[in-house]
């Protein structure tokens, strides 16, 4: 007879379900070096009262292929890896790539830094970047002088 699911229930899952097969299909890693040029890597960012230390997950990559700019107020880290097409002969060809070539690239708004000071290092695919905060000046206070001192006349 009929079913006991309300009729707008069933076509939201009906729905649902074709929606969820077609993300699954088109978020499938074998699609994604087609689906974007610019890829990301993963960061920790920790601040301490005269630093923030940065760590990024750029696995493979020499230092020659990282460039770090800082353009007030934004740093940046791009890596690019380059495909290399080699192939011996016909017999190897590719059939898939899960390993993925492009510019990797990350932004951050930081201020208040002292650029000339920033520190990078790169240890097994690991990069850490010290950025410096400037550091502000402790100020000085002023005294009021008597009126009977010599100081600023105001006329």
């Amino acid at each position: 007879m009929f079913d006991l699911v309300p009729f707008g229930k069933r076509r939201d899952d009906v729905f649902g379900a074709l929606a969820k097969s077609l993300n699954e299909v088109f978020n499938d890693d074998f699609f994604a070096p087609m689906t974007s040029s610019t890829l990301s890597f993963r960061t920790d960012i920790r601040e301490s009262e005269q630093a923030y230390l940065i760590e990024a997950e750029l696995p493979g990559f020499k230092k020659e292929e990282i460039d770090i700019d800082y353009a007030s107020p934004y740093l940046t880290i791009k890596a690019v890896r380059k495909d290399e097409n080699s192939q011996e002969n016909e017999d190897h060809k590719i059939v898939r790539r899960e390993r993925r070539y492009g510019e990797y690239v990350r932004r951050f708004y930081v201020q208040d830094i002292n650029e000339d000071e920033i520190r990078a290092s790169l240890k097994d695919g690991l990069l850490l970047l010290e950025v410096p905060k400037r550091q502000k000046s402790a100020g000085k206070r002023i005294e009021i002088q008597d009126h009977g001192t010599t100081g600023p006349q105001l006329q």
